[in-house]
């Protein structure tokens, strides 16, 4: 089964790594599939290449998942990838809505196709519940410690988009 865990991924934090390291104990194939739609008004920190790059380290002990971007609709892409589950993971009730109706959405879009779609919610580990990527790239442009947000390559990225000068934590 080829699975599709897609998101911005802008940065990566330990909650998308979490996900991924559970998600792919179940896939045969796990594409994280980080989204490249320049459409989007909010600006990104990393470019989709660096995101990418981020992600690969981060998941290099797991040779099941394969690091890709898509643009437009998602169910476009699985049907692409030969994908039929899309994983995403929940920290909060107030995901759950959302996520839900982008689970359906997918799915009768899909259905229009011809393709099965289905979405599997998996939520967050607890110690994992408050974080976001906001939050990681409001802390570290302040300055703040977000060693214990993400993987260390990935906040030597994060601190060197801003001005490089934290010093502890990595």
């Amino acid at each position: 089964m080829t699975c599709i865990y897609p998101g911005s991924f802008d940065p990566m934090t330990f909650g998308h790594l979490d996900i991924i390291n559970r998600a792919a104990k179940f896939c045969d194939t796990l594409i994280v599939a980080v989204l490249n739609n320049s459409s989007k008004t909010k600006a990104t920190l990393f470019s989709v290449v660096e995101r990418m790059e981020i992600l690969r380290e981060a998941t290099m002990h797991l040779p099941n998942v394969e690091i890709d971007s898509f643009a437009g609709l998602l169910v476009n892409y699985a049907q692409a990838r030969g994908a039929s589950v899309v994983i995403r993971g929940l920290r909060a009730v107030t995901d759950f809505e959302y996520e839900f109706q982008m689970a359906l959405t997918n799915r009768t879009l899909g259905e229009g196709q011809g393709v099965r779609l289905e979405t599997l919610f998996i939520p967050t580990s607890t110690e994992f519940l408050y974080l976001s990527s906001g939050i990681v790239k409001e802390i570290a442009a302040h300055k703040g410690d977000i060693s214990n947000m993400v993987p260390p390559h990935a906040a030597k990225k994060i601190y060197k988009k801003f001005d490089g000068t934290y010093q502890g934590g990595i």
